[in-house]
């Protein structure tokens, strides 16, 4: 496979922060292999790693051969990168469970499994770490690097100088040396000489080139890719909801989609070089487009197009597209009964509900008394006839008069109806 410049598809994407010097003339040679580190703190990845994971993928787009380490014995520590207290330290099952969940989630988007030379590998820094004792780590590998080389690293300065009065456990402050030894290791045993992350890796990633430079006498190289901000200044990959899975258990594809959707002109075409694998001519065509005419947000539709169709599937991207349309479009009550649970209540998140017995459902229930009296959806018996008489109340999408009941065939996932008066007035009638 012909080698193409990683580092220059990187910079017109926006995506280098720091390289070390000669990193580019380094991957021209010939094929290298580069890792990156991910936390298995959780089973499933979020949107904000989503950076380092569009790191690897473009490397090995670029011909090179990329190195997903999963951190089983640094997760077991934690980073205090980024972090004002200390972690939680999980057990080794967990951690084993969280790695196969997250290397699912990477096939997405790294080829794991064509037998092609730059196939992409998962390995976990507990398979080595485990094994090695206190007393060999420090007189191995701690006695290469000072304590004034350690506290001069951001990582530790900013804890040591934050607010919390908690300052740094000796736990974490030897964080840096055991990810600089994953670095010393992967080097001799992998041949791997990249090591890339976000930008406030910067000063462990410089530590393991230290460790490859002072123990193997080999050189490391460094890249890093800046912590992406979202224009008005809140968190990326945060909701109201907190943070913005890969899962679709914990993210449905639906919510996914409306992140991408609805981010700022200025962020969508910040991340649509960032978060897809759109060429630039492409990606310049779109913006030119966008620029005419915003109100249509092209680069948003095409952004969370392309993202949820990598991450989940092109199925969920079109069901997340119709999912959107009940809303704002012209959908039908089929429409609606082809969401799922997760799904529909996520399409009407925060529409106000009443519950119905089952046997009420059964015997049917009349227009009038589902709007007013059982659910309160409408003030009064009055209202809701006056209502029906303009013609502005549907059931499921679909127009009803004052002869309409509402019974079992109604149901949406059987435990569903959704009622509305004009556009935008909705109602959930939740059956138990």
């Amino acid at each position: 496979m012909k080698l193409k410049n990683f580092v220059e598809e990187l910079q017109w994407r926006g995506m280098i922060h720091d390289v070390m010097p000669e990193t580019e003339t380094h991957l021209m040679e010939t094929m290298r292999a580069a890792y990156v580190g991910f936390d298995p703190t959780a089973d499933s990845l979020h949107i904000g790693n989503l950076v380092p994971i569009m790191l690897l993928s473009f490397y090995q787009r670029c011909g090179h051969k990329p190195i997903a380490l999963v951190g089983g014995a640094t997760g077991m520590i934690g980073d205090p990168s980024g972090k004002s207290a200390e972690r939680n330290l999980l057990d080794e099952a967990a951690l084993r469970h969280n790695q196969e969940c997250v290397k699912n989630q990477l096939s997405q988007f790294l080829d794991f499994s064509s037998g092609a030379e730059n196939q992409a590998v998962l390995v976990n820094n507990y398979d080595w770490m485990k094994e090695f004792s206190f007393l060999d780590f420090i007189r191995n590998v701690g006695k290469h690097i000072t304590v004034n080389y350690m506290m001069a690293k951001d990582s530790v300065k900013t804890r040591l100088s934050g607010e919390s009065a908690d300052g740094l456990s000796f736990t974490e402050f030897t964080y840096q040396l055991i990810q600089g030894y994953d670095f010393l290791h992967l080097y001799r045993n992998m041949n791997c000489t990249l090591q890339m992350g976000g930008s406030d890796q910067w000063g462990n990633i410089t530590t393991g080139t230290e460790l490859v430079r002072r123990i193997a006498g080999g050189k490391g190289y460094a890249l890093t890719c800046p912590l992406i901000t979202k224009s008005d200044g809140s968190k990326f990959g945060k909701s109201e909801g907190g943070n913005i899975w890969l899962d679709a258990n914990r993210t449905s594809p639906y919510k996914f989609y409306q992140y991408w959707l609805n981010t700022s002109d200025d962020d969508a075409e910040k991340y649509i070089k960032i978060f897809t694998f759109l060429d630039k001519d492409t990606i310049d065509e779109l913006v030119a487009e966008h620029k005419e005419a915003p109100h249509m947000r092209l680069l948003q539709k095409r952004l969370a197009q392309e993202v949820t169709t990598t991450v989940h599937s092109a199925e969920e991207y079109e069901k997340a597209v119709k999912a959107s349309e009940i809303l704002f479009g012209n959908s039908t009550s089929e429409d609606l009964k082809m969401l799922d649970e997760k799904t529909f209540l996520d399409v009407f998140d925060g529409v106000p509900q009443a519950e119905i017995s089952k046997e009420e459902i059964k015997s049917g229930i009349d227009i009038i008394g589902a709007l007013a009296e059982k659910t309160g959806f409408l003030k009064s018996n009055g209202e809701a006839r006056r209502a029906l008489k303009e013609n502005s109340i549907s059931v499921n999408k679909e127009k009803v008069s004052d002869d309409f009941s509402v019974s079992e065939t109604d149901l949406i996932n059987g435990q569903f109806v959704l009622l509305q008066r004009g556009k935008k007035n909705y109602f959930i009638i939740k059956v138990v």
